[in-house]
């Protein structure tokens, strides 16, 4: 197939007919997403399928990651399940644009770097864990609508349609990528249950997609400091954990395609979505992993797959409800366990025995967080915690000290290691200040002065020898660690000169 420049980005080439496929499968695995997670939080099934349009349309033509699809999210309808319960769908569409304020914000600002601090171990944990919830999600469309397991031929005839949309998607790439194998999986399986007439649950049975073109609306509550204390909290969990899920599905997306999108791009996109989906009765989102993975493993490196899967949504809304409720929640059923499995980092569990075991903690715990809490803002914020943590004490014990006197009877300091909160108990042990000779040289020349915490370190150990009589000197500080000790002389009382005969910085108190 003939290759063209994208529309939207010029300087990459796509393959429009994998693009439309792609978005049309896209748009077909987003709609009963979409109305189990407005179900959730106890709101309209079109108040989900009006956030999914708006969401995937906006991010697909400002985002800074083509090929990356947002929607609404069940992360989002955890935060807001309760905001609807006590206040009203007014208060929820009122909180996601006050969330997408916030995220706009974050965008500006270029917060988006601070995903650089989130190590590999939480992105593994933060990953597997969605994957589980991908999977567990789907064993309730193994259920019956009154909550018991279904049983005999209805079990049989689920389960059957369900593997054979597994083994299409497993197989069809293998002898041709004319056509995605999800798309195909979903149309076959649709055309084998019409041609049979079975008895299977469709989307239809879940709740009803029919509706108009997303209404605008302002929302309609009494605009005072008593609802913005209602709703700011919400707004700002519902963009944090938005951020942090958009942030980290941009890197699988980056992984998995080589190539690299841009956060705070991200950022401004998924907060200008967040505000027109509340004014356009959405509940909000943010990007969708499940359905992102869906969209990358049919080909579709750009933006015009997530134009088309948004479209193609209202379009099924306005004009095709009718077939689209036909269409067998067993072959979207068999089609989510797929990406489950394919969004598991099974590689992970390879590496247990040849990671720190603290990496193995990190990665287990954010999996269980996510899992059990499914919160994935708080799984990804404890295992960055635990990192640091970790980290901190290992940079702790690295600090060292080489000591030796020269021929003019001054004992030289060579400190080795980074001086920081963690290494300034270390830092202090090093030194003998009642027998170390009149003069005394500290070399940084392989440490550095990290946070105010050394810089206290470093005031006490020069108070110490000039109680005693000795002069301490200061040597090689790099010129933030100068900076850093000139700026502390306004808190603490230290003061750090050059000294023209050691070419040193002198400490006089």
């Amino acid at each position: 197939m003939k290759k063209y420049l994208n529309l939207f980005d010029f300087t990459q080439e796509v393959n429009y007919k994998t693009e439309i496929l792609s978005g049309l499968t896209v748009a077909l695995a987003l709609v009963p997403e979409a109305i189990a997670f407005a179900l959730i939080a106890g709101l309209s099934p079109l108040t989900g399928l009006y956030a999914a349009f708006v969401m995937g349309l906006v991010t697909s033509i400002l985002g800074g990651r083509p090929g990356m699809i947002s929607g609404a999210t069940g992360a989002i309808a955890v935060v807001i399940v309760s905001l609807a319960r006590d206040f009203g769908v007014e208060y929820v569409f009122a909180t996601v644009i006050l969330a997408g304020i916030l995220q706009m914000g974050a965008g500006f600002l270029r917060l988006g770097k601070f995903m650089r601090l989130v190590p590999h171990p939480v992105i593994f944990g933060f990953v597997n864990g969605l994957a589980i919830i991908i999977f567990m999600s789907q064993l309730v469309q193994f259920q019956t609508p009154e909550g018991n397991w279904m049983s005999g031929a209805t079990l049989y005839t689920f389960l059957g349609l369900v593997l054979l949309t597994m083994v299409v998607i497993w197989g069809l790439p293998k002898l041709s990528k004319a056509i995605p194998s999800s798309l195909a999986a979903i149309l076959l399986v649709f055309g084998i249950v019409l041609a049979l007439g079975l008895d299977t649950r469709t989307i239809g049975d879940i709740a009803s997609i029919r509706g108009g073109f997303p209404p605008f609306h302002i929302p309609d509550l009494p605009y005072s400091f008593e609802t913005l204390k209602i709703i700011f909290p919400y707004a700002a969990i519902v963009a944090g954990v938005g951020l942090i899920e958009s942030l980290l599905t941009l890197n699988i997306v980056d992984e998995i395609t080589e190539t690299r999108g841009r956060g705070n791009k991200e950022a401004v996109a998924q907060g200008t979505a967040n505000i027109l989906s509340g004014l356009f009765s959405g509940m909000g989102g943010c990007a969708m992993i499940g359905q992102s993975l869906i969209n990358t493993s049919n080909g579709a490196r750009a933006r015009l797959s997530g134009i088309v899967a948004a479209v193609m949504l209202l379009i099924f809304i306005m004009f095709g409800a009718g077939l689209i409720e036909r269409v067998p929640m067993a072959a979207l059923t068999g089609l989510m366990i797929m990406v489950a499995l394919g969004t598991f980092e099974w590689a992970s569990l390879r590496t247990f025995r040849r990671m720190p075991k603290s990496d193995v903690l990190v990665m287990v715990l954010v999996t269980l967080v996510t899992v059990f809490l499914h919160n994935l803002a708080l799984a990804v914020l404890v295992g960055v915690i635990i990192s640091a943590l970790v980290f901190a004490w290992d940079n702790a014990k690295r600090i060292r000290a080489r000591k030796y006197v020269d021929e003019g009877g001054v004992k030289h300091y060579e400190i080795y290691g980074p001086l920081f909160f963690g290494s300034i108990t270390l830092f202090n042990e090093k030194f003998d200040v009642l027998n170390d000779p009149e003069e005394v040289i500290i070399d940084f020349k392989e440490s550095r002065v990290v946070d105010m915490s050394a810089i206290e370190a470093l005031n006490k150990i020069t108070e110490r020898y000039q109680k005693v009589g000795k002069k301490v000197h200061l040597k090689h500080l790099s010129k933030d660690c100068r900076q850093l000790l000139t700026d502390a002389d306004k808190i603490i009382e230290v003061n750090v000169l050059e000294d023209p005969t050691y070419k040193v910085l002198l400490d006089r108190i």
